[in-house]
Formats: structure tokens, sequence, C-alpha cells
């Protein structure tokens, strides 16, 4: 089975509203308000869809999250039968005090083909597009990733740009990075937009990589999956507790690695809307009637991968 691709369309309304919410709150240091508004608005206007579907990635477990809780059931109950993955506010802090990079951001794929990540930290790397297999991989070195990079892509060594989120984590990352001569791109939040700067030269981005959230690299892997971007994650267990919850969900090897369509299998949907102005999207504007948005989407089917600009009524 595939999704229609009529369904871009709907569920770009559903980030773009939700991105609409969310940039009420722009520079007023309310992260959770901007937040909620964005949860509220998506979860209303996910039930307006012809479809039986299941959140798979959202904002906690039933008893953490009043809305879009992992396992909640969204839509008419009528149609498709989808997963869905969302992150009403990617960046949060950027909304509240209006800095770039703010998005919203779901993504949906047929039943049982979006993975279910657990609430923990996963170690990723992502390349552009068609790549030989294994020019880059989680178990080589950085040195060995940046050297097949630089030379798959005919560069030097000192004229890649790699993405990390800026994190004491990545200190070592960072110090390697500085030692080669290598730029970097670091960013404060948002690793679902980390990876996606892979995917076109324009954002001068040749490879991501680092720690970041489990289920943002799920999202991330579900916009890259239309694209032949290359992108592989391995989930970071510490505690005893999210070892015994990966368990419960089905993940007995703890060092597997994932590569895309082991994340999303089957037919995707992805969408971002831009709330605050970012190097991927343009963040909402508004005038008395309406409100001008941007959103990258991508279906995998159709091979979609672009960015739609809309002018839409402010109901």
């Amino acid at each position: 089975m595939t999704l229609d691709k009529s369904l871009v369309e709907k569920f770009r309304k559903v980030t773009s509203k939700a991105a609409l919410a969310a940039s009420r709150f722009k520079g007023l240091n309310d992260k959770n308000g901007a937040d909620k508004a964005a949860v509220d608005v998506m979860r209303s206007e996910l039930n307006k869809i012809n479809m039986l579907g299941r959140v798979v990635i959202g904002e906690g477990e039933l008893d953490e999250a009043p809305m879009l809780y992992i396992g909640e059931e969204l839509g008419t109950k009528k149609g498709i039968n989808v997963d869905i993955a969302v992150d009403p506010v990617e960046g949060t802090n950027f909304v509240a005090k209006n800095l770039p990079g703010g998005i919203s951001v779901l993504a949906i794929a047929e039943k049982n083909n979006l993975f279910h990540a657990p609430e923990t930290y996963m170690e990723k790397i992502a390349i552009g597009q068609n790549f030989e297999k294994g020019t880059v991989d989680l178990d080589f070195s950085l040195e060995k990733n940046l050297k097949n990079l630089a030379d798959a892509k005919n560069k030097k060594l000192s004229d890649l740009t790699v993405c990390l989120l800026n994190r004491e984590r990545h200190n070592n990352i960072i110090d390697t990075l500085d030692k080669l001569k290598i730029n970097k791109k670091l960013i404060t939040d948002g690793d679902v937009s980390g990876a996606l700067y892979v995917t076109n030269e324009k954002f001068g981005v040749d490879m991501f990589i680092g720690i970041g959230g489990g289920p943002e690299g799920v999202l991330a892997a579900s916009a890259l999956d239309a694209t032949q971007c290359f992108f592989q994650g391995r989930f970071i267990f510490k505690e005893e507790n999210e070892i015994k919850r990966a368990k419960q969900i089905g993940i007995h090897d703890l060092r597997k690695k994932y590569n895309i369509n082991e994340i999303v299998s089957g037919d995707s949907i992805f969408s971002a809307t831009g709330i605050t102005d970012g190097d991927l999207v343009k963040g909402i504007t508004v005038d008395e009637k309406y409100f001008y948005s941007e959103t990258l989407v991508s279906h995998r089917d159709s091979k979609t991968f672009e960015i739609i600009k809309m002018k839409e009524e402010i109901i």
C-alpha cells in the first residue's frame, strides 16, 4: 500500500496551523505556552483527517502528556491506518526567544512501519545523496568517515563542513574537527533540522553527526526517506530502566545500527513548517487577514522533496 499524494497537502496544513499557533508566542519567553498552543492545534487538525492514526513518537507516555501521547489514536477512525510521529515545536527555546530555527514537525507511515523509538539518546550520522554503501558508518572512526566523505566528494578535508549539536558530550568530536581544520556548524537545538542540512548543497553542510534524541532520529529519517540521503542511528542505553523499556518494545540487540529503511519502511510523508526564520524554511508572518508559511514536505512514493510557500486566510 502507498499513501495517496493528496495526503501531503493535508499534513502540510496540520503543521502550518500548528506553526501559526506557536508563532503567537515568539519572543514571549514562554516555551511551554508555545508548545501547548501547537499541540492543541495539531491534535485538533489531525482529528479532522480520514484516518485511523496512532502516535508512536509523541509528547511522552499517557501519564506524562495530556495530548499527543504515545499510543493516542487520532483521526476520524475511518480510512487508512497509519503511524504518526510528531514534534509540534522543535526548538521551543528558539520560539520563546524569537531565535532562528523553530519548526513544527510531523511524519506518517503505513501502520507498523514507523519505528517506535524509546525516549533515549541516539548516535547519528547523515550525509547527502547517492554515495556508495560503506562511505560512512557509525563503527568507523570520525577521521575515517571524514576522509572517506572528502574522497567521495572530491574535496579537501578542510573544505568539509560538519553540523552537530553544541553539547559538552561532543567536545571530542569538536576537538578532532578543529585539529583537522574542518568547518563546523554548531547548533544549540533542533537535530531534526541538523540532519536535513545534508539534503542540499545550498545549506553548506556535508555531514551531520553526534548524539541527540532517539525520537528526533526517527523524524529525521522520515524526512530523508524520499531523498536517497544516507542516515544511520544507534540507540544509547545507559540506565537499567532504559534497557528494560527497550526490551519491552522489542529491541534486544542494544548495539544495533539502524539505516533509514529499518526506521521507516513502506511509504511515508514528512512535513515541517517554519515558526521562526531558519536556514531550512522561513518562519510564519501575518497581516490582518492572512498568514504566510514555508513548509518542507517529502513523500517517498512520489519522490517529493520540496518547500511549499503558502498564503492562507487566518480563520
